[in-house]
């Protein structure tokens, strides 16, 4: 088999991990030299291959970072904007939020890798030990990092894609729901603390009902809280 021949093969091979999920936007791809060697290429096949999903858009190379995976929405949707410190915005905000997160705790207690579920569970035990003396916007970081994990193990690019740019354009809103809250309890309300914890349980259990459930209940909770 000739070099275009393997070229496209990885091509294709990879495009397909971008396309069904699998490799979720943002995500890095593997450097040209672990890619030849896993594959059992020649790095100048590996070039190709990549200068061929540069040219189909599914990856962008940037020097001194590497090559990652376009958000393939991010050029075809405008989402709206509005005040961020507005608490009609922010309910909406909530609301959407619900949605996407229980799809997307369905979908990743389903089809999540081994490997995902271990940083989840990672990345829930730093949650559980952060030290309290944290500004608000690290702790709203730290949320939106967790949920944006189990997003990504659900191995759905449209909710993938759609998630990390409402997250991106609406972070300022998510960050205002989280001082709202902050500033009318006088602290992190216990609540959250055990609906991350109900949601990491279903999540390693893999029940996928559970996992829905506890995240859509996680997010209403904060908006029964915000319109009290």
């Amino acid at each position: 088999m000739g070099g275009s021949q393997k070229a496209q093969r990885l091509t294709t091979r990879l495009s397909a991990g971008i396309l069904d999920g699998a490799i979720a936007p943002g995500s890095l791809l593997p450097s040209e030299r672990r890619l030849a060697a896993e594959f059992d290429l020649s790095r100048a096949t590996v070039r190709e291959a990549v200068r061929a999903l540069e040219l189909q858009g599914l990856v962008a190379t940037r020097h001194g970072d590497g090559t990652r995976v376009c958000n393939l929405l991010e050029q075809h949707l405008e989402m709206p904007a509005g005040r961020a410190d507005s608490l009609a915005l922010q309910l909406q905000v909530l609301e959407v939020r619900a949605a996407l997160e229980g799809e997307a705790a369905y979908y990743c207690a389903l089809r999540a890798s081994e490997a995902e579920l271990a940083r989840i569970d990672e990345e829930f035990r730093r949650m559980t030990v952060r030290n309290e003396g944290e500004t608000t916007l690290a702790k709203a970081k730290a949320d939106l990092t967790f949920h944006r994990m189990i997003a990504e193990a659900s191995h759905n690019l449209l909710l993938i894609s759609f998630t990390q740019l409402f997250y991106n354009r609406y972070f300022n809103a998510i960050y205002g729901v989280l001082n709202r809250t902050l500033k009318r309890f006088g602290r992190y309300p216990e609540g959250i603390r055990a609906q991350h914890a109900a949601i990491h349980q279903a999540l390693m259990a893999r029940d996928a009902e559970a996992a829905r459930e506890r995240a859509i209940e996680h997010i209403l909770y904060t908006r029964r809280m915000l319109e009290s």
